[in-house]
């Protein structure tokens, strides 16, 4: 135990170090899902992804991501394995960032759009079950969380394929498509706006003191979706409808209405995005520094500073804004051909499905609700209009993710239990 006592700021700065370069790895390639439909779809340009992103990840990250940081810290390992080695808890969760952080790096690179959930969980599973022992795994809460990899997209897909079958329904396929689609544009926002506000005041804000009661959150999500779609119905009001721009292409001016909606989707995308996926960078490194603080004592409840859901949200900014091009390209354009309606229900629909997982603290895969997501708009347009290809290649570096994760993870693990024990 000595030595944790010489070298705990020296653990707290790698793990502020890996965390950032975690999160910069979560910037490059989930942001990057996120954004991609509002990009492909030429809702909005990539400048303004970065920027939109920038603002609504970091509060996200910041705002409410505190609750799904406590099962990335403390639901996958039983911390009882390391109390007489708590040494090893921090080795383990340092190899965890560096291994995902690398994992993305490459994945990014090559365009893939993979899951940084999967990557952190594979981490660390990968260090626990070969470095410690295959008890110090908590295996019936990986099984929750594998489950909720497979229900995260089918949840999406099936929330995309309703949205967008209802925009068919009484917007597209009517006899005046422009007229209802400034009819219920609003309506779609309102829903956009309660079910955020509602989910990040009853869970997120809680670890900032705010904790208010059922009916206070309720009204207060109701208000805010009631604003939204106010300051919705006024920028749609203040689109350039031109009737020559439809002979080209009868849907055009209603695809523009929906470009100025997807502004609002984006932002919430990014929003639960930040809210569920910065704890993949932050969990692992609130429980190093828990440890190194303490001198080694593993407690069984540890408060999060709030100056590492800052390093979170800073480093995942970051990442899309340097790196985050190369996944866009592929989410946004290959999988199936995004218009703003299209990207707009595939949007509505993750970004529901991540608020609702990031609401019971289960670390979905924002990878898998997006792609899911985009799937099941394909599916509303018929099968022949999806790349099936380019499904099978993400598909498969799904299935690379995790063994990768873990991999590398045992490998780092040694390095550092060479350098320090």
């Amino acid at each position: 135990m000595e030595f944790l006592q010489d070298t705990n700021t020296i653990y707290i700065i790698l793990a502020a170090s890996f965390g950032l370069f975690m999160a910069w790895g979560i910037g490059a390639n989930d942001v990057a899902n996120a954004m991609a439909t509002s990009v492909g779809s030429k809702a909005i340009t990539l400048k303004q992804a970065v920027v939109l992103a920038a603002i609504f990840e970091f509060s996200g990250a910041y705002l409410a991501g505190g609750e799904v940081t406590k099962t990335i810290r403390k639901g996958i390992i039983e911390a009882d394995s390391f109390v007489s080695n708590p040494d090893l808890l921090i080795w383990g969760m340092l190899a965890s960032l560096l291994a995902a952080g690398t994992w993305l790096l490459i994945a990014s690179r090559k365009g893939w759009p993979v899951s940084t959930t999967h990557s952190i969980v594979g981490a660390v599973v990968g260090f626990a079950a070969v470095g410690v022992s295959v008890d110090a795994v908590n295996w019936a809460k990986v099984g929750t969380i594998v489950m909720s990899w497979v229900v995260s997209p089918i949840l999406a897909g099936t929330i995309s394929f309703m949205v967008f079958t209802s925009i068919q329904k009484l917007i597209l396929n009517t006899s005046d498509p422009l007229k209802n689609a400034i009819k219920y544009g609003p309506a779609y926002l309102f829903m956009v706006g309660f079910i955020i506000a509602l989910v990040t005041l009853k869970k997120g804000l809680k670890h900032i003191g705010l904790d208010l009661s059922e009916d206070q959150g309720f009204m207060i999500a109701i208000a805010i979706g009631v604003l939204i779609a106010l300051l919705g119905t006024f920028l749609i009001r203040r689109v350039k409808i031109d009737k020559k721009d439809d002979k080209g292409f009868a849907y055009s001016n209603v695809e523009k209405i929906f470009g100025v909606m997807m502004i609002f989707t984006a932002s919430a995308m990014a929003f639960a995005h930040g809210s569920n996926d910065v704890a993949n960078a932050v969990g692992p490194m609130a429980a190093v520094i828990s440890i190194a603080s303490s001198g080694g004592e593993i407690a069984a409840k540890s408060s999060l500073p709030a100056w590492v859901l800052l390093v979170g949200g800073i480093g995942i900014v970051i990442g899309l804004a340097t790196f985050g091009y190369h996944v866009i390209a592929t989410v946004g354009k290959k999988i199936t051909e995004l218009t703003p309606t299209r990207g707009f229900s595939a949007e509505i629909a993750a970004g529901t499905t991540v608020v609702l997982a990031s609401y019971t603290g289960i670390p979905i895969s924002t990878t898998h609700t997006l792609v899911g997501a985009v799937l099941g708009v394909g599916f509303a347009r018929g099968i022949a209009s999806i790349d099936l290809r380019v499904v099978g290649n993400i598909f498969m570096s799904w299935i690379v993710t995790l063994p990768a994760g873990a991999l590398l993870s045992i490998l780092f693990f040694f390095m550092l239990k060479g350098m320090f024990g």
